[in-house]
């Protein structure tokens, strides 16, 4: 066997591996009922998986060394040169993170045995399967940022979709009593996951096409379209097997038939990866090349400079996220389709909350692929400009949609014992540490304070140059927003709010040290990530420290409209509440003929006649 050959060996047993870990805990975390015979079946699948994960990796890590030295050195001198080679060689380093994700999983994996700590296992999993997006053709693509997300997404979506399906048929002889069940969730599992699987693929396929024509005139355009319409024909059917067969059949039906119901989604999956192969062994009509001279800015930040900021390049210019694009189209499915499960119920749903959210969501939209993220990545103001937005603009109508409460309304709870989506929104909104990040003090003084400690420390070019952190700034920034909206105007469970009065003091405190924090940035001369924006060699614009000092003017000036309409949400929720005590108290003095007016007045009285005996 030669040494190539045993890099792709080792790369499938370990992809395997890690898809057998995945499947096994998120069977255990969202599928099973806790305390039921098939957990230890599945924690068993998980140990093994995990082992193996170990293995491979170390396997294929050394493989690949033997590949790139093209020679083997001696025996004794192997190990060391190997785990030199992983501390300087960028391709190794990332397979050595890998082979350390799977050390930390197969140690948790020993102790799971219930949901939450299944949940807590999959962090090692996501973690291998980043440093795996970054690695193979994904590293040298034109689009990086959009070739290692597309790759993330495409790698998450298959190993969530093979281990889901596989740990189903590992675990068909333990599923005694809730077999039926367990294959619509799983089923459930197993279609998200191939949507992401189709989405990612298609984004990664696209960026190797010039233009769309090349979908239909080029071999690799056409196995392209070739697969995407096979994986929806596979989705849909999956789906349609889920919705209409399964719910119709018996717990001993499904038992009885497992096998033959089971091979609906294991046919999907492997049509999808007969095609794939296929797929991958064909060149793309885009070559990857590397640039001879490539721009400062291509050099900091994967991409040309844009052109120089205008209104039409604000609005118009667009850059694909997509993971961000794919999250936030799915939590605008899903809340559109939990209105549409209350009316169908003859519950009501304010419209205007459904507005809100999706209004929120096409703000966030606006700022993950446009221009917000595509000017945050050259000048500080766009930086800016895109943090407030985050953080202060997005959050208010995301806030007033109530997901939490929709979500808690139409999800239906479940009576087995089992962590579906509402028992674990519950579970974390309830936890000990929402609580206290949703207390309004310190929703208050994480909203304010994180500006410092972001803007302060290596976490400010930490997501400046990683797309990782990027990503993290995202989800970090718009969540500390809405925990503080929601703490002053939310109506979504979590924090004990605070008096009226109080939560305006919090409102306008917190924006007066954002006012501060503006006016600081504005006198500041001091660069902040100087070897960042300083050498973006823009050719249009002021520059650095000027385009730093407009950023502070953004921080201190874009606040204002929501503090508006936060206020106005305080005072007008202030009114209502003032409202109903009015109508309360009115309606229990017709209930026990005004006692407490009586009794007030019978208390003035006695007063009264107290102070005159006194006089007297």
């Amino acid at each position: 066997m030669t040494v190539e050959a045993l890099v792709t060996l080792c790369a499938a047993a370990r992809d395997l591996s890690i898809a057998a870990t995945a499947g096994a805990l998120l069977v255990i975390a969202g599928v099973l009922p806790a305390g039921h015979a098939a957990v230890a079946r599945a924690s068993l699948v998980a140990r093994i998986g995990s082992i193996g994960w170990v293995v491979a990796a170390f396997a294929h890590s050394l493989a690949t060394y033997a590949s790139i030295r093209g020679t083997l050195p001696d025996a004794s001198r192997f190990i060391e040169e190997w785990w030199s080679y992983s501390m300087s060689v960028d391709l190794l380093a990332a397979y050595l993170q890998v082979l350390a994700a799977g050390l930390v999983a197969s140690v948790l994996c020993t102790l799971v045995r219930t949901p939450a700590l299944a949940a807590w296992s999959l962090i090692p999993v996501a973690w291998a399967l980043g440093w795996l997006a970054q690695t193979g053709h994904a590293a040298g693509a034109a689009d990086h940022h959009l070739a290692t997300s597309a790759m993330f997404l495409h790698l998450v979506g298959a190993t969530v979709w093979t281990g889901v399906i596989g740990a189903m048929l590992v675990l068909r002889g333990a599923l005694a009593g809730v077999a039926r069940d367990a294959m619509i969730r799983a089923s459930r599992l197993a279609i998200w996951a191939a949507a992401a699987v189709i989405v990612s693929g298609v984004a990664n396929g696209w960026i190797r096409l010039t233009a769309p024509t090349e979908l239909w005139t080029s071999e690799y355009g056409r196995l392209l379209l070739l697969k995407t319409a096979l994986m929806c024909v596979a989705v849909g059917l999956a789906a349609l097997h889920r919705r209409v067969a399964l719910p119709r059949l018996s717990e001993s039906a499904v038992a009885a038939r497992f096998w033959r119901l089971m091979m609906v989604d294991v046919g999907a999956l492997v049509a999808v990866m007969g095609v794939a192969a296929v797929l991958a062994s064909t060149a793309p009509p885009v070559p990857i090349v590397a640039l001879e001279e490539p721009s400062p800015a291509y050099q900091l930040t994967g991409y040309e400079l844009p052109p120089a900021p205008s209104f039409a390049t604000w609005v118009g210019l667009w850059r694909l996220e997509i993971i961000a694009a794919f999250v936030l189209v799915a939590l605008a499915v899903v809340y559109v389709r939990g209105v549409m499960v209350l009316r169908r119920r003859g519950d009501a749903w304010p419209w205007h909350r459904t507005a809100s959210w999706l209004a929120g969501i096409a703000i966030m939209v606006w700022i993950t692929q446009g221009g917000p993220t595509v000017y945050g990545m050259v000048t500080f103001s766009g930086h800016m400009l895109e943090h407030m937005l985050l953080v202060m603009v997005a959050p208010v109508p995301l806030t007033f949609g109530a997901p939490i409460t929709l979500a808690l309304r139409a999800i239906p709870a479940r009576r087995d014992g089992s962590m579906g989506p509402r028992e674990w929104i519950r579970t974390v909104v309830e936890s000990r540490w929402m609580r206290f990040w949703a207390h309004p003090v310190v929703a208050a003084v994480s909203f304010a304070g994180f500006l410092i400690v972001f803007y302060y420390s290596p976490l400010f070019e930490f997501a400046l140059r990683n797309h990782a952190g990027h990503l993290w700034m995202i989800l970090h920034f718009t969540v500390v927003g809405y925990l503080f909206v929601n703490a002053l105007v939310g109506v979504d469970p979590g924090p004990t709010r605070p008096t009226y009065p109080m939560r305006i003091v919090l409102l306008f405190a917190t924006m007066a040290f954002h006012a501060f924090f503006g006016v600081a940035i504005m006198m500041s001369t001091v660069l902040l990530a100087p070897t960042y924006f300083g050498l973006m060699g823009r050719t249009w614009g002021p520059d650095a420290i000027t385009d730093q000092q407009y950023g502070g003017g953004v921080a201190w000036g874009i606040g204002e409209l929501p503090v508006v309409l936060l206020a106005i949400g305080i005072i007008t929720a202030w009114r209502r509440a003032d409202a109903k005590e009015v109508k309360r108290s009115d309606r229990q003095a017709e209930r026990d003929d005004d006692a407490e007016l009586r009794a007030y007045n019978a208390m003035l009285a006695a007063t009264a006649e107290e102070d005159a005996k006194q006089d007297r």
